[in-house]
């Protein structure tokens, strides 16, 4: 048993449960501790029941539950060192459980193994992952403006892999309501991936055992679940991709399914 469920995931807050067969951890938690302890509870899970949350930067957008969270539940909070300075510095977390770690370095949280690694992004040190159960592996990409020879060196050979697909190029660059400093910024290295460069970066992990892809963080203004399953579906069409390959776009205000992490994709939700 090892799965992912997207909490939520956009401009507005993101958060995603791991599941083992004897572990539960979440990965961010930018949603309010209400939103959390709700879409917990449509999977039979309660916040007493979480093993860990495992952060991968400081955002308010990944973070902003923290402090009522654990405030109520005395949940174990995974970081690197930096970020955990930031969140005792804005007082974003405040329970003494704060267990640090150096981008790059393995660990495990019960029976979950873990693997860090730096991304780039305008945070202090924003951290990507892969999980491994069971023989099984996972990736997750979000909040990175390029995915770096580091980066696509430790997600190849996962079957899953979450990445971000924050923006749709031509609509970031018509949008009217951004002044244009912003929007260099988001286009940077240290800004977000697009959806064609997280199209380009999926369809190179084809010969590598992907066998699915969950879209997540898209922009609320900049993008849309069609622009972004669009963009992908094409160009894994265009590098020999079949139906073997699950494209799966995850949403603000929904919880997704229950992701089943396989080697072999046959029914991955359950």
């Amino acid at each position: 048993m090892f799965h992912i469920t997207i909490l939520g995931s956009g401009s507005a807050g993101n958060c995603a449960l791991l599941e083992s067969g004897g572990c539960r951890v979440l990965i961010d938690g930018g949603l309010s501790a209400k939103q959390i302890t709700t879409r917990l509870a449509t999977l039979n899970v309660e916040p007493s029941m979480l093993d860990g949350i495992l952060l991968t930067h400081e955002h308010i957008d990944h973070v902003s539950g923290l402090r009522v969270l654990c405030k109520k539940t005395p949940i174990p909070i995974y970081c690197t060192r930096l970020t955990a300075e930031i969140l005792r510095k804005e007082e974003l977390a405040t329970h003494p459980d704060v267990r640090q770690f150096q981008a790059g370095a393995e660990f495990a949280i019960k029976d979950i193994s873990v693997q860090s690694f730096s991304v780039p992004h305008d945070a202090v040190d924003p951290v990507g992952f892969t999980f491994c159960h069971g023989g099984e592996s996972l990736g997750f990409l979000t909040d990175l403006g390029k995915c770096t020879n580091l980066a696509r060196e430790r997600v190849r050979g996962v079957s899953t892999l979450v990445i971000e697909t924050n923006h749709d190029e031509k609509t970031l660059q018509n949008d009217p309501h951004r002044p244009w400093s912003l929007k260099q910024r988001i286009m940077s290295i240290h800004g977000h991936l697009s959806n064609t460069a997280a199209a380009a970066e999926l369809a190179g992990l084809l010969e590598h055992g992907l066998n699915r892809a969950i879209l997540c963080h898209l922009s609320r203004d900049c993008n849309s679940p069609e622009l972004a399953l669009g963009e992908v579906r094409a160009r894994l069409a265009a590098s020999g991709a079949d139906e073997r390959v699950e494209v799966y776009c995850a949403h603000q205000k929904e919880v997704s399914p229950r992701f089943a992490i396989r080697s072999v994709h046959t029914s991955g939700v359950f």
